[in-house]
């Protein structure tokens, strides 16, 4: 792997002097642990507490509900998670996720899995059997007797921090750990548990309290010249994911002023405008032909990677999207660059997306376009138009959806796994950035179908969810957001399978398998909940339930009969699993 780290230098303090930790200056107030440790959390910024509740917790419970942090109690701690983050990417703030013990813990890992998967800063705050109780089969016992401890009380893969708070000592430290992975550039996901007779006992100091100094890595004149020159040898293309969202107005500038072709990854919707003439389409999963038609014909010499890992659902490692002379790979994360295509030249900068563009647009020489003269592909949406029938195909609801929704409102449009994200990514278009969401990594049936709670709750405006019926039958928060009144939509692709699995197996070679669901009318659900529903079974009435929804002060579920043999634009996963064993033939 030839891969070239370039050095950084990071405008931060030290670190004794961005995270300064400072005592109370009332010591003859007293606190109990639980009250500390949220008193803590909010002064880090924590607007949110989304969880369930159990005995084990209450005192953390208590302590939130008599604190300024929302508390959002959910149905399943999964489906707290997923709000959670959601709710952190809409809000730009820490979120808190709370759990009791044993199964509760359990239950919320998948979310936060996801969570580090998708870059959010999340605490999640459990329960664990008091000291004296341990190893007596106490109800939902958690300790090393009867839970592993690696990975779920210990930093590793799943927590980049993790602990268990025996005493009101740790605070300070925990306070300090806490603050420094807040404060660090990217996602951090810490876990900190507090046995229950911990959570009520009293400090025995001071209360901490800890002054939060943001950095964030920069690179160096010397870095940014190399990279000037490296882009200025000949036509070059921006690739543009998820970790550059906050530089979307400096990236349009770079594409402009130098001619480049800009493409994205699927969760990088909207961060350059799909409508600009110089955007060629959206890579990997659910992606546009265009973008390989372009890579083939006019391959550019260099590719400037921004805010994305190249994973499987961005480039499925597709030799085609090799550039002649190899990557410009910028990342906050110096282990990204050169981990997806491992053989390929990579000019690796260790760097903030928005920072690093500025600085190459300073240092650009005006006047210097390296645009192509061939003209640029362009992604092709097909128009179709509706037709008498009692199933709805789906690229006429999403042809709706983008005119109705997209186009004609701000709301946060969201997709699930399966389908929904092939339809969506390939079909829907934005302009703007903060527009879209998609869990691609990790990819948890169940993500959006709750997590758009938690993003309506915390934007206080509509979010829109397109999933299927098999995620909304997994997992969903239609209840929650009942009692929270969040004006989430859910747009359920109702039609009784699993139609990436049936279709999928079938491309793979594999014959007999059953992929049916019972159908479910999910508006009479809805309904059942007590929130607002209503089913389409024709095109013709789409618009109506749409606008219905949209104007509806309440969770609004619009079940969709779908027309199940129209096949999504998901071949490119399916020539990946095939490429990795996953074949019959």
């Amino acid at each position: 792997m030839d891969v070239k780290f370039q050095d950084t230098q990071a405008n931060t303090t030290e670190q004794s002097n961005s995270t300064k930790q400072l005592l109370d200056s009332k010591p003859s107030v007293t606190f109990s642990v639980a009250e500390a440790v949220v008193k803590i959390l909010g002064d880090m910024g924590v607007q949110y507490a989304f969880g369930v509740s159990g005995g084990a917790i209450a005192p953390v419970w208590a302590a939130l509900h008599q604190s300024s942090i929302q508390v959002l109690h959910f149905r399943h701690e999964a489906g707290a998670a997923f709000a959670a983050i959601e709710a952190y990417f809409a809000s730009d703030r820490p979120v808190v996720v709370f759990t009791t013990t044993g199964p509760g813990i359990t239950n919320a890992l998948t979310g936060l899995l996801a969570a580090r998967w998708e870059g959010a800063k999340v605490i999640f705050v459990s329960a664990s059997t008091s000291a004296p109780q341990r190893g007596r089969w106490a109800c939902q016992e958690t300790s090393t007797y009867t839970m592993p401890s690696a990975g779920i009380f210990t930093s590793g893969q799943i927590f980049h921090y993790a602990t268990t708070l025996e005493s009101s000592d740790e605070l300070t430290e925990v306070s300090r750990r806490l603050a420094l992975g807040l404060e660090q550039p990217g996602g951090f996901v810490a876990h900190i548990s507090i046995p229950t007779n911990i959570q009520t006992s009293s400090l025995k100091t001071s209360l901490p309290r800890v002054t939060l100094s943001h950095s964030v890595a920069t690179v160096t004149e010397e870095t940014i010249a190399e990279c000037v020159r490296l882009l200025s040898e000949g036509p070059f293309a921006i690739w543009v994911g998820f970790g550059a969202r906050g530089a979307a107005k400096e990236i349009r500038q770079l594409a402009e002023k130098t001619g480049a072709a800009v493409m994205c990854s699927p969760r990088g919707k909207g961060i350059f405008p799909e409508d600009h003439p110089q955007f060629v389409g959206v890579t990997g999963f659910g992606g546009h032909e265009s973008v390989l038609r372009y890579m083939q014909e006019q391959r550019p010499r260099r590719v400037l990677v921004l805010g994305t890992r190249l994973g499987e659902f961005t480039s499925f490692w597709n030799p085609v999207m090799i550039p002649r002379r190899g990557f410009l790979h910028v990342d906050i994360d110096p282990k990204v660059p050169g981990t997806a295509y491992p053989s390929v030249e990579t000019f690796a900068v260790h760097s903030d997306v928005r920072l690093f563009v500025k600085a190459l647009l300073r240092c650009f020489p005006e006047g210097l376009s390296l645009s192509t003269p061939l003209s640029l592909p362009r992604p092709v949406h097909n128009v179709v138009h509706r037709r008498m029938g009692d199933r709805v195909l789906p690229n006429i609801l999403m042809n709706v959806i983008q005119q109705l929704i997209v186009e004609g409102s701000d709301a946060l449009v969201m997709a699930e796994g399966g389908n929904s994200f092939a339809w969506a990514i390939n079909l829907l278009q934005f302009a703007k950035p903060g527009r879209f969401r998609a869990s691609t990594g990790f990819a948890a049936m169940g993500h959006t179908t709750t997590g758009v709670v938690g993003a309506a709750l915390a934007r206080r405006g509509k979010a829109v969810a397109i999933v299927g019926d098999g995620a909304m039958l997994m997992l969903n928060e239609v209840n929650t957001a009942v009692k929270y009144q969040a004006p989430a939509v859910w747009v359920v692709l109702n039609d009784g399978r699993y139609n990436m699995c049936e279709h999928g197996m079938m491309y793979l070679g594999f014959q007999g398998v059953d992929a049916t669901i019972p159908q479910v009318d999910f508006a009479k659900v809805a309904q059942g909940m007590g929130a607002d529903g209503i089913r389409i079974e024709r095109e013709y009435d789409i618009q109506a339930a749409l606008e219905k929804a949209m104007t509806s002060p309440s969770p609004f579920v619009v079940d969709v009969l779908i027309e199940s043999t129209s096949p999504a634009p998901i071949g490119n996963r399916l020539d990946s699993l095939i490429w990795q064993g996953a074949t019959n033939y």
